[in-house]
Parts: C-alpha cells; sequence; structure tokens
C-alpha cells in the first residue's frame, strides 16, 4: 500500500466543511500578518506563517489517513504515525507564541493580540483535528481504552515537545540534525527531575491543559441525544 491510496470520496465530502473552515481561519492569520507587515514596514510576526505550516504537517498526514478507501495497514500506518508524532508538537506550540505579545509603536495591543490568538487558535484546531482522526485510527484497530491511552500519550509527548521547542529551542528537525544532544538533553531531564523542574512543569501542566480542552473538543462534536420532551 503506497501513499497514492484511493480516496474515499463520501468521506472527503463529509470532511469539506472542517477544510473549509479551516482554510478560512488560516487565511485570517495569514491577512492578520500581511497587514500589520504592510502598516509597520516591518517582518516581526512573519515567521508564524511557518510555524503554521509546521502545525498543519500532521493534520495533513492525519487527513491523508481518515481519507482513504481502505483503512490503512499497519505498514504504512506506524511510520507515517511516528512522522505525525514527531511533527505534532509543533500545533499546540503555537499556543507559547503568546509570550511575543508585547507593546508595539503604531500597531494598537489588541490588534497583536487578536493576530496572537488567532495563529494560537489555529495551532490548537489542526491540532485537534488531527488527534481526532489519529485516535479513530487507533481506537479502531485497538479498541477504546487503548484508544484513549494513545491520546493521552501523545499529547504528554507533545508537552513535552513544547517545552523543548519554546525553552530548549529544539524543533523537529534536530532529531536529523543534531540526535546526539537533543537526547542528553531528554536523558539529563528524565534522570535529575528535581534539578529540572521547570522541564517537568511545562509539561504536566500543557499536558493537563491539551488532554481537558481535546476532551471538551471531543464531547462537543459528539451527537446530541434527544430530551425526553422532544419525543
Amino acid at each position: 500500500m503506497s501513499l497514492a491510496m484511493p480516496l474515499s470520496l463520501p468521506t472527503l465530502r463529509r470532511r469539506l466543511p472542517l477544510f473549509f473552515v479551516l482554510g478560512l481561519s488560516l487565511a485570517l492569520s495569514f491577512v492578520l500578518i500581511a497587514a500589520r507587515v504592510l502598516i509597520t514596514g516591518r517582518p516581526l510576526f512573519v515567521f508564524l506563517l511557518w510555524n503554521l505550516f509546521l502545525a498543519a504537517i500532521p493534520f495533513g498526514l492525519s487527513a491523508a489517513l481518515s481519507l482513504a478507501a481502505r483503512p490503512p495497514q499497519a505498514r504504512l500506518l506506524l511510520p507515517v504515525g511516528a512522522v505525525w508524532l514527531l511533527f505534532f508538537p509543533n500545533a499546540p506550540y503555537l499556543v507559547t507564541d503568546l509570550f511575543h505579545l508585547v507593546p508595539h509603536a503604531r500597531v494598537p495591543y489588541w490588534y497583536d493580540l487578536a493576530l496572537i490568538m488567532s495563529c494560537a487558535w489555529n495551532g490548537l484546531m489542526l491540532a485537534f483535528a488531527s488527534l481526532l482522526d489519529m485516535h479513530a485510527l487507533v481506537r479502531r484497530r485497538l479498541g477504546f481504552w487503548l484508544g484513549w491511552l494513545f491520546v493521552a500519550v501523545a499529547l504528554g509527548l507533545s508537552a513535552f515537545g513544547v517545552y523543548l521547542g519554546r525553552y530548549l529551542r529544539y524543533n523537529s528537525w534536530d532529531i536529523l540534525n543534531d540526535p546526539f544532544k537533543l537526547f542528553y538533553d531528554i536523558v539529563q531531564r528524565i534522570l535529575h527531575p528535581f534539578h529540572n523542574w521547570q522541564a517537568w512543569g511545562v509539561t504536566v501542566v500543557f499536558w493537563a491543559f491539551l488532554l481537558i480542552a481535546y476532551a471538551t473538543v471531543r464531547l462537543l462534536g459528539s451527537p446530541r441525544q434527544p430530551d425526553a420532551d422532544e419525543h
């Protein structure tokens, strides 16, 4: 089974509204960033476009798997899943770009707030839309409880990845560019947790936030049971 697998047209038709809304939301972020560059003549927040591109990679991978006409086999699901997990932290990482919110001349504070919040929202929505796809694939193969275990582990690793990116300035490419230093820094934080309390504080708090937020989004998307008086 190759990546050039046939698409399920009924699934694609059901997903079109989601693709449209996500595209509209991403377009808003692009317009806000472009307008700021035109107003100030400075590309201050252009880096957010790259962050949004990285956040879209896991969604693209999971969407391709979920749109397949046939369930993906393990020999495809495992390597694609590994790449998905490698890039997945880039999506919730966008929330931490709120650190860049400081007053700037010539641009209202509320405008920069809306701009960065738009990008953070897109990061979270891309993350949760992607995780919904992967959760469904894992649950279909391994069952309900292992599906939720996958979600918890993926979000925990993602929260740790957010710490590595924001505080140690690693990115997904460093697993190839500088794997030994990356491995060393990870092992040091595992072996010496009390000397690296910030790493585990960020990881635990972000993991709890992402898990609760994902569960909320999932419940909001579940079909509502009719009330008794509606019968």
